[in-house]
């Protein structure tokens, strides 16, 4: 299984706090990954910096053939391989839902306005919202602009999917909604990291968990290991989270 993502003793610091000290991991091609661990464990800071939207002061970082840490690096063309979904929808609240996800489409591949609507309307039936393409967001619940904003991911045909906490501002319901598109989307074989307090959801669609402590890799394995930590760091955490 070639690599989509390879992390190799990456290092980040905030100021003199350091927050990822040595992180090293790979991801494969079709695989789900969860990331898991306590607030300030490093999991959102090491998921920033697979996208380059932080900078990293040691180690390496190659994501789909792009060297993150290459000082040369082209961001434009990571951003067209790599589509990332933040924990706030950031959409456009004085554009529709169909406009929302045309813009990037229109503005970076430089595709006609009818190809990118087309596009558009494809991606909101994978997350099953065709009917609300003109909509504005105002008048979407959370977990469909969640969903929306999957889909505008998606329109970018993305060779990778990350995900920062997308239901830690959802009700249980909703939640639900945008789990179903995320699994589905692995059961497409969309490569995918996530940021998760969803045990559940890991252990069932995750191929691979991670679990970081402390801004290290302190476990990792198959979603089972969810059922049989092999440190006590990761069966505190999981009796205080679940």
């Amino acid at each position: 299984m070639s690599a989509v993502v390879s992390l190799t003793n990456v290092e980040k610091s905030f100021g003199a706090l350091q927050v990822l000290k040595g992180v090293s991991f790979e991801v494969g091609s079709g695989e789900v990954v969860a990331v898991i661990g306590a607030s300030g464990s490093g999991k959102s800071t090491a998921l920033r910096c697979i996208n380059a939207l932080e900078t990293i002061e040691g180690g390496e970082i190659v994501v789909c053939g792009h060297k993150i840490h290459d000082t040369k690096l082209d961001r434009r063309a990571l951003r067209r391989d790599v589509g990332i979904v933040f924990q706030s929808y950031n959409l456009f609240p004085h554009l529709t839902v169909a406009q929302n996800i045309m813009l990037a489409p229109i503005c970076v591949k430089n595709i006609r306005k009818a190809e990118a609507r087309t596009l558009a309307e494809s991606v909101l039936s994978r997350v099953g919202l065709s009917e609300k393409a003109d909509s504005y967001p105002e008048q979407l619940s959370g977990g469909q602009q969640q969903r929306v904003a999957i889909a505008r991911s998606l329109a970018m045909q993305p060779k990778l999917m990350l995900f920062d906490e997308v239901t830690s501002a959802l009700d249980p319901q909703l939640t639900g909604e945008v789990l179903r598109v995320m699994e589905d989307l692995a059961r497409g074989g969309m490569s995918m990291i996530l940021v998760t307090h969803e045990m559940a959801f890991a252990r069932k669609v995750a191929s691979k968990v991670i679990f970081m402590h402390k801004g290290k890799v302190w476990e990792a394995g198959p979603g089972a290991m969810l059922d049989n930590p092999q440190t006590e760091e990761l069966n505190t955490f999981l009796s205080n989270g679940l």
